[in-house]
């Protein structure tokens, strides 16, 4: 059964107005803008009572006062809102480890390994916000998917203080009618190139030929062509561990055999742990990359309830992810795996319930084979399955 991600968008409610009406509730119900009053000062954040008038942050406040007379104009507190940013992180922190925040008032959670502890990814995201309610006294809106890309747009359409969760299996349906400028990296200039193509919504903008996306948009043709497909191989990466780490080949000749294909991932796991041993490191997200012969690259990734270096703990993850590849019905030019959301190697892991000596062991295994890879090269310590087949 394949191993599947859940990734969830927390997203904090107009979050500096926010902390300015949790700090003077009498401000409660009533326009409220942050940024000051100075000629030259914008819109930091806008309350919604604000935003009903059709003020919007950036908006100069000036402009923004002119929409709404009313509204309560206070100056930024740059230290408060980084102090209760703190503290939502925290609560991110006691769900997951793998935390990436994108800003002071949101961040992406992956969630993948805990939910045997706290529930599915609807009822992790529902507990966060509940904490986060009852402990700061803030509302938060969260979005729930298989992929930080559709977290993200399932957390913006469920504001103020919503909950969405896309599952797998709705992601298409989810995505096709939203507008094409909400994917991530659709910019103006390429939002118009988009529309002139007669691409209105992601679902239009699905029925477009990857050629014709590159030809019109170069690089970020490749990411569109993928996102409209709901593919995000994105990991979710804490600051600390921003890297990966991984092994990719392009094959002069075409693989067919799925065996053959298992195979060459076999072969590059080894590679991969190989170098995650070298950099003192562990991982938690391993990512399968598979190009086929007609240039459409897919990845698929999953999360582990614990960081590895060992190549069999992620050709097993890798196996997993196969069964939701084309491998053996399209011929493939390239495979590459790679690992992510690293740790220093000597970071605290869980314990064997049934083998306690068994990482020990793995470990001594492991170094053994890192000393004939050193002496001789990668390729003597291939499996015997691979160098038989050669």
């Amino acid at each position: 059964m394949a191993l599947s991600s859940v990734i969830i968008h927390v997203d904090m409610d107009a979050f500096y107005a926010s902390v300015e009406v949790l700090d003077r509730p009498e401000l409660a119900g009533r326009p409220v803008l942050v940024g000051g009053r100075s000629r030259r000062a914008v819109v930091s954040s806008a309350s919604y009572e604000a935003r009903r008038f059709g003020v919007r942050s950036a908006m100069p406040v000036g402009a923004a006062l002119r929409l709404c007379p009313a509204a309560v104009v206070l100056p930024v507190r740059m230290e408060r809102y980084v102090e209760v940013s703190r503290a939502v992180m925290g609560i991110f922190r006691r769900f997951t480890p793998l935390v990436e925040p994108l800003s002071l008032d949101e961040a992406f959670l992956d969630v993948s390994a805990s939910r045997r502890l706290f529930g599915d990814g609807a009822e992790i995201a529902a507990r966060i916000r509940a904490a986060i309610r009852g402990e700061l006294g803030l509302a938060a809106s969260a979005g729930v998917a298989p992929v930080k890309l559709v977290a993200k747009m399932a957390s913006d359409l469920a504001k103020p203080d919503g909950l969405l969760v896309v599952p797998p299996e709705e992601v298409l349906d989810f995505l096709a009618p939203l507008p094409v400028g909400r994917m991530w990296g659709v910019g103006p200039e390429a939002e118009k190139r988009l529309l002139s193509l007669g691409a209105r919504s992601i679902g239009d903008a699905r029925l477009l030929s990857g050629d014709l996306l590159a030809s019109r948009l170069g690089k970020l043709g490749s990411m569109v062509f993928d996102f409209c497909r709901g593919i995000d191989p994105r990991p979710v990466e804490p600051p600390e561990a921003a890297k990966s780490v991984g092994r990719e080949v392009t094959y002069d000749t075409d693989i067919t055999d799925p065996e053959e294909a298992r195979l060459r991932i076999l072969a590059l796991c080894g590679r991969t742990a190989r170098r995650l041993r070298r950099k003192f490191v562990a991982g938690r997200t391993v990512t399968l990359k598979v190009r086929y012969s007609d240039f459409v690259s897919v990845t698929r990734s999953a999360t582990l309830p614990e960081p590895t270096d060992d190549a069999s703990v992620i050709f097993a993850a890798c196996l997993a992810l196969l069964s939701r590849t084309k491998v053996g019905e399209a011929p493939v030019r390239l495979l590459g795996v790679s690992v992510s959301g690293l740790l220093p190697d000597d970071a605290p892991r869980q314990a064997s319930l049934f083998d306690p000596d068994a990482p020990g062991r793995r470990r001594n295994l492991n170094k053994a084979l890192d000393s004939i890879a050193d002496r001789f090269g990668e390729d003597a310590v291939l499996p015997g399955s691979i160098t038989r087949k050669k």
